[in-house]
């Protein structure tokens, strides 16, 4: 449930190297396969190290198993299982109900303070965005924002607290010489090109401060020109592939409610026809219907620091119309929108 190590070639109680058969798979294929067959297990920090004897030349494989995901029990040969004892069984209803039941934590990762970090740490074009497009949300405060000092006008946006920055100051203004202040958590948005078969054919990555560099990653989507026939007319309307504020909107989203505590990365994985974003721990309305149907805002929010952050330099907003309006704006451009 919570992660761990399991040993394979060494005799339980004893310790003794007995050693075990790999059947011939690297211990990266072994991974891939892993990840195959048992669904709901994690990619992310899921690895084997192997070692071989140097005397008997024996194989002992450790297997390096990440935290269960949220509301997921693992499945393996299709079944769920779980331990009573020494005794593996298939999983209880009992247990399956606490799983699917678990409430969704209240400790917010983007809320703790780093009492290192200074204002030093920050990057000063990321600060004056900040400045700028917080006056842009608030403009009748725009006089007075003048007035203010950086660790006000942070404070004011609540990604400060008496004078000590959090992890979500970091996260959107932080130089990329101050990522380590993340640790173990993983600062990138990945961008990856995929062309029509399935061959990789271009990647980056992208760090903080992500108050700026979203838009350098939002910027390798192509979003080409597309004709569409609106109907009632035998002349097309030309429209771009991607409405821009939608993909904006997604990718912040994707940034804003991640589970930072999983350790996996934003990715935005391009192919010609689409691009999907995703990114770490559970979708929070349940499904997109559920976002779609929702006509108040989010009750729960994963990362509420670093959501009012970004609320305040303009990137989200909280009214819990983000998706909604991603789903209609497809609709309205006579595009898929399901």
């Amino acid at each position: 449930m919570e992660g761990g190590h399991l040993v394979v070639g060494v005799e339980d109680k004893t310790l003794r190297i007995v050693g075990t058969d790999t059947y011939n798979y690297t211990t990266q294929q072994a991974t891939l396969r892993l990840t195959n067959l048992c669904a709901n297990l994690s990619s992310e920090r899921l690895d084997i190290e192997e070692f071989i004897t140097e005397d008997t030349h024996k194989t002992v494989w450790v297997i390096h198993i990440p935290k269960h995901l949220p509301k997921l029990p693992v499945y393996a040969h299709n079944k769920a299982w779980q331990r009573i004892e020494d005794s593996l069984v298939e999983l209880t209803q009992e247990r399956l109900n606490a799983i699917l039941e678990e409430t969704s934590p209240t400790y917010d990762w983007s809320a703790e303070i780093v009492a290192e970090a200074t204002l030093d740490d920050l990057e000063p074009m990321a600060l004056q965005k900040a400045r700028e497009e917080y006056k842009s949300v608030h403009p009748k405060l725009a006089t007075e924002v003048d007035t203010w000092d950086d660790m006000e006008l942070l404070g004011r946006a609540g990604v400060a607290v008496k004078g000590k920055l959090t992890r979500a100051a970091i996260w959107l203004l932080g130089k990329p010489t101050a990522v380590h202040y993340l640790t173990p958590s993983v600062a990138t948005i990945t961008w990856v090109l995929i062309d029509g078969q399935d061959e990789k054919r271009d990647y980056e990555h992208f760090t903080i401060p992500f108050l700026l560099t979203v838009d350098e990653a939002l910027a390798k989507i192509r979003n080409l020109n597309q004709r569409i026939m609106p109907g009632g007319t035998l002349f097309p309307d030309i429209v771009k592939q991607y409405d821009e504020y939608s993909i904006r909107e997604i990718l912040h989203n994707a940034i804003a409610h991640q589970d930072y505590t999983m350790q996996e990365r934003v990715t935005m994985v391009e192919t010609p026809d689409s691009v999907t974003f995703s990114n770490g721990g559970y979708f929070l309305p349940g499904s997109v219907r559920n976002a779609i149907e929702q006509t108040g805002p989010q009750k729960y929010y994963r990362n509420y620091a670093l959501c009012q952050g970004m609320v305040n330099f303009n990137m989200i907003d909280t009214i819990g119309r983000g998706i909604r309006k991603v789903f209609t704006e497809q609709q309205k451009r006579g595009l898929p929108h399901a």
